[in-house]
């Protein structure tokens, strides 16, 4: 097996990265076989390192990994578990989470290039830009945000918690709530709060996710249950469509992918569309493999999350790359802020 960057066409098809479109190529060339299953779980065991794999990893990455879910919940198994390393198999935020919640322990990433847009659309300066702005506010962050990010925030939330941790706040203490304008749109119609300033970031891949092609498919799958993420451009849609009786209300769920997990074993449905990205479909299946899930958007991949290649999960376990490293007096301040959405009684299901 090696370990040469090259990228086939059907990685390609599948939501790997393109060099053509600006993303780096990922390392390639190595088959998700039998033998790269029993070589990544002898070097794993050999450097008494935990796998962790995010929801939207590739299927043969979630299925080598010791733990999948959401990035928090992910997290919390790392400062959990007894293991001298952890492999995030993520994009670089979750890496940096795992390694504020456990300063003690090796976190490495397959592919430190593994970025996120959402992450990246607001830097520590723009924050300390907007504070100046509104220097009474309280800062509400998502988890996908960077760790000197999270350095500067006073709360963090998840999807599931985001409506609880904002309610929790003084009614008349404005709130500065970044970086998903979308999951801010939603806190804002939750909690009726006027004085919530919402940062007009988004996630690039559930921003694509639209209202058209929402409408599109419910009109080709009329009985089918909707699970919308609360990052998508098209959940406001799902809750028009469940206003005007187009679907009916009970059947439009706006949920975490911690949330999806758990309403797929309780659904009674036959049928799910869901909006989210595609490698969510993967757990969704096996949770209950009698209902049809079906994506809203089958282009919902996300490139960065497909970095992490069987290529580059190899490399990471036989060369100890990639380390991800936090400054401690950062970290130290971005655990308080975790800490401080922990300690309101809703830890949340994750992004």
């Amino acid at each position: 097996m090696t370990t040469d960057t090259v990228i086939t066409r059907t990685e390609t098809d599948l939501g790997m990265p393109d060099p053509r479109h600006g993303i780096p190529a990922a390392y390639g060339g190595v088959e998700a076989d039998v033998a790269w299953a029993a070589e990544i779980k002898r070097l794993a065991k050999a450097r008494n390192a935990t796998i962790l794999a995010h929801n939207y990893q590739l299927p043969a990455i979630q299925d080598i990994a010791d733990h999948v879910g959401d990035s928090l919940a992910l997290s919390r198994i790392a400062a959990e578990v007894d293991a001298d390393e952890i492999i995030f198999c993520g994009v670089h935020f979750m890496a940096e989470t795992a390694k504020i919640l456990s300063p003690e322990k090796r976190v490495l990433i397959p592919d430190e290039r593994a970025g996120c847009s959402l992450a990246d659309s607001i830097t520590a300066d723009d924050l300390r830009a907007w504070k100046a702005d509104y220097p009474d506010a309280l800062v509400v962050s998502y988890v996908n945000t960077t760790a000197e990010v999270k350095g500067l925030t006073d709360i963090c939330c998840t999807s599931s918690n985001a409506v609880d941790v904002v309610a929790s706040i003084d009614p008349d203490r404005e709130v500065l709530f970044l970086p998903d304008q979308f999951l801010g749109a939603h806190v804002k119609r939750e909690t009726g709060r006027d004085n919530i300033h919402i940062w007009a970031g988004e996630c690039h891949v559930h921003a694509g996710i639209n209202g058209d092609e929402l409408t599109d498919q419910v009109d080709s799958h009329p009985d089918a249950e909707l699970f919308i993420h609360p990052e998508c451009g098209c959940a406001t849609s799902a809750l028009y469509l469940a206003g005007e009786g187009t679907v009916p209300a009970d059947r439009v769920q706006i949920l975490s992918t911690g949330g999806m997990i758990d309403a797929a074993r309780a659904t009674h449905s036959k049928q799910v569309l869901v909006a989210t990205e595609v490698g969510m479909l993967h757990q969704l299946r096996k949770a209950a493999p009698e209902v049809d899930f079906q994506a809203v958007n089958s282009r919902a991949a996300c490139p960065y999350m497909k970095m992490i290649t069987p290529a580059a999960l190899l490399r990471c376990l036989r060369e100890g790359k990639d380390e991800v490293h936090v400054a401690p007096d950062v970290a130290e301040r971005a655990r308080a802020s975790v800490q401080r959405m922990i300690e309101i009684g809703n830890p949340g299901g994750g992004e």
